[in-house]
């Protein structure tokens, strides 16, 4: 008879992915040579942006056999002359699923850390062939490794490891991999294209598997600062990033060893002396304002299990419960475990019991949250219907959810700080849409920043039109934190806004030859998969777009209506031309008078009228714009 028990088991991370790898992008050859061009190219420009270092990234695609139709193998170089990666860290960054620098609350075009190791991933199991990577962080050694991933241990295996002598910084990452470049190629050289349109400061140089080579030098020497890494928002926690955040910052009971006992017999004064108990206590009540609070803590014990320094040697503490006053230490002398009751009116149970709870709540949101004062923290903390002295550690989960909940609904918290966001900047942008376009106008926006579940953001726009734009009808290039986004156009939301715009308002015809670049820039871009390839349309997001939008359309507006006008006049002007000295020869001839009259004077005077006549029209539209935008803030508030 067979048994219908189900059998439970654990896989690693990385065991997941390869199961699951169509979640990152990493679905069939096509899309995943770019996936991995993307993540690689990615990886360099973050650490060059990190470091103030202007980019010099070399890709290089070459099939390992050229006349072997696609889907084929191909070997994907990427080389940069960033900060490199110290030897220790390289194993696991490229050998670990889910390990890197990008978990942190900062603006980065990575942010799972995952991207380049499922790249790794990929080629492994389609090639069976290892990554190579060479790093050097100081421009002289550069240490070389070749590496495997144990996908069922999630961890690196290290089949190579050697140093060499170099004479510049920087990262080459090596791997071999099944790709389809005859399908994947028009979207790679558009996302060099585009990766060179939103970071203008970078040169950028691809060799293609037929030998052909694109190169994109910088337009600009200044690039944004870097981002840096911020404290959460109130409004952007739940209750498990709350639990998440309770255990970083807990102090722990510091482990009493030998290393630990010297510590306390110098803060003490005692390097030389051996003291009983009691001179030990006595001692440390005289300088108990300058201990540390590691030995304040030890002392604390100490008090309770009333033993010297020899004694304390031979213990372990293992538990100290404060809601019973117990505190239990193994003796390793006895083989067994002691329990201890605490007095819990002596001064140090207070220090043993601050400790093990935690921070007081207003500390804990003064501390750890942006832009949270003690006065803002001490009038949630009345909001939420807490203790002001109630510790972190005797919190239930009850509580903590009360926290989390009220933590979304306190309106006094001030809004997330945008200094953490390194947006791209009104002149860079205008430089590369100038350089890539040419056009006969352009306009861009950079809106203030604003924020959704407590996440800053800023959006920049720019359009431009004419010139030396071949398409006809607009064409939208879509940026997420100097991302190009190539799939999956369909649902984003910038497409959403632009589709839902009235273009004969704004006096643009639908086939005229137009461009909009939109970027978004915030420390977490609400992507709607991990493939990172579209935005959801989150209501905050949704409005800066259209308000940026409406603003670069009035100008073109403008731009549309001086045109008009100034072809209106240049034909009157031609046909006052045509016959006004014919009239005046007339008029002269008929009144019998030598001189006739100065009829320029008339063109010049007409010229002044369609100047004024344009310029009253465009502090109309300015009006209506502004119209626009309190008719979507007052909509965005009566939603919220």
């Amino acid at each position: 008879m067979l048994s219908n028990k189900e059998n439970f088991s654990q896989i690693s991370p990385s065991e997941f992915f390869y199961r699951n790898r169509d979640l990152a992008g990493f679905s069939n050859p096509t899309r995943s040579l770019y996936a991995a061009v993307r993540e690689f190219v990615e990886n360099s420009l973050d650490a060059c942006d990190q470091e103030g270092i202007l980019p010099d990234v070399q890709l290089l695609i070459k099939a390992v056999d050229p006349e072997k139709p696609d889907p084929k193998p191909y070997i994907l170089t990427v080389k940069d002359n960033g900060p490199g990666i110290e030897s220790k860290h390289v194993p696991l960054a490229f050998g670990t699923v889910l390990y890197g620098s990008k978990f942190g609350l900062k603006q980065a075009r990575g942010m799972f850390g995952l991207g380049a190791t499922m790249a790794i991933l990929y080629g492994q199991i389609t090639t069976n062939k290892p990554v190579r990577v060479k790093s050097s962080t100081d421009g002289i050694i550069q240490e070389e490794y070749e590496l495997l991933l144990d996908i069922q241990k999630n961890k690196p295996v290290i089949l190579k490891h050697k140093t060499n002598q170099v004479s510049k910084k920087g990262l080459s990452i090596s791997i071999c991999l099944e790709g389809d470049y005859s399908k994947a190629g028009s979207k790679i050289r558009d996302y060099v294209y585009q990766t060179s349109l939103i970071t203008p400061y970078a040169t950028i140089t691809f060799d293609d598997p037929k030998g052909e080579r694109f190169r994109y030098s910088r337009i600009i020497k200044t690039m944004p600062k870097p981002p840096t890494t911020i404290k959460p928002h109130p409004y952007g926690v739940d209750v498990e990033t709350i639990r998440r955040m309770i255990a970083d910052t807990s102090f722990t009971i510091p482990r009493v060893d030998d290393i630990m006992i010297e510590k306390v017999r110098k803060e003490l004064g005692l390097s030389k002396k051996n003291l009983n108990f009691t001179e030990i206590m006595l001692k440390a009540k005289k300088r108990w304002k300058t201990l540390t609070r590691q030995v304040r803590v030890v002392i604390a014990m100490m008090s309770f299990i009333k033993m010297d320094f020899d004694k304390l040697s031979k213990i372990r503490i293992d538990d100290i419960d404060v809601s019973n006053q117990k505190l239990t230490y193994w003796d390793f002398g006895k083989s067994q475990s002691i329990v201890i009751d605490m007095d819990p009116t002596s001064d140090y149970y207070k220090q043993l019991a601050n400790t093990v709870q935690g921070e007081t709540l207003v500390t804990f949101l003064n501390k750890r949250f942006q832009r949270v004062g003690r006065i803002t923290a001490e009038k949630f903390v009345k909001f939420a219907g807490f203790k002001p002295e109630i510790r972190l550690g005797n919190m239930t989960n009850q509580q903590l959810a009360k926290l989390s909940d009220s933590l979304q609904k306190f309106d006094d918290f001030m809004s997330p700080d945008p200094g953490c966001l390194a947006p791209l900047g009104e002149e860079p942008l205008e430089k590369g849409i100038q350089q890539f376009f040419n056009p006969d106008f352009l306009a861009v926006i950079q809106r203030s920043a604003s924020a959704y579940s407590g996440f800053p953001f800023v959006i920049e726009m720019g359009i431009a039109y004419g010139g030396d734009i071949s398409s006809r009808g607009s064409k939208v290039y879509r940026f997420a934190n100097r991302i190009p986004l190539l799939y999956d156009e369909g649902s984003d939301v910038v497409l959403k806004v632009v589709n839902e715009i009235d273009w004969k308002r704004y006096k643009v015809n639908p086939d005229s030859p137009l461009v909009i670049v939109s970027h978004i820039c915030s420390t977490r871009i609400p992507y709607k998969t991990v493939g990172k390839e579209n935005v959801a349309d989150r209501l905050e997001i949704e409005r800066e777009l259209r308000l940026a939008l409406q603003f670069i359309l009035r100008k073109i507006q403008i731009f549309m209506n001086k045109r008009g006008q100034a072809e209106m006049a240049k034909k009157r002007a031609n046909l006052y031309s045509k016959y006004l000295p014919l009239i005046a020869q007339f008029c002269t001839e008929l009144a019998g008078k030598k001189k006739e009259p100065d009829y320029k004077k008339m063109l010049k005077e007409e010229v002044t009228i369609d100047e004024s006549q344009s310029q009253k029209q465009e502090i109309l539209i300015t009006k209506e714009v502004q119209k626009e935008e309190e008719i979507v803030v007052e909509k965005v508030k009566e939603t919220k």
